[in-house]
């Protein structure tokens, strides 16, 4: 949308989510940072999928994506997208 700043609303919802997180759940912790990565049309979206879901791997939270309870996807399933790469 012209005129829209992606960065503040994330910045905004993190700040929101946040406080509320520190009020209602002390025990969870925001992640200090995020990175945005612009996805070009030529880009293999796949690559990208699959990195973030190694992400909780690299951490060691656990030892294959597939175990990990927080990953999904809205409006296509996991495993079509990374047919292309696996």
């Amino acid at each position: 949308m012209e005129g829209s700043d992606s960065l503040k609303v994330i910045g905004d919802y993190k700040q929101r989510l946040g406080f509320w997180l520190y009020k209602n759940c002390p025990d969870v912790k925001w992640q200090k940072d995020f990175y945005d990565h612009v996805i070009k049309k030529d880009t293999n979206i796949a690559t990208h999928v699959r990195y973030l879901l190694d992400n909780p791997v690299r951490r060691g939270i656990v030892s294959c994506w597939q175990d990990y309870l927080y990953k999904g996807s809205l409006g296509c399933k996991l495993d079509d997208i990374l047919m292309g790469i696996m």
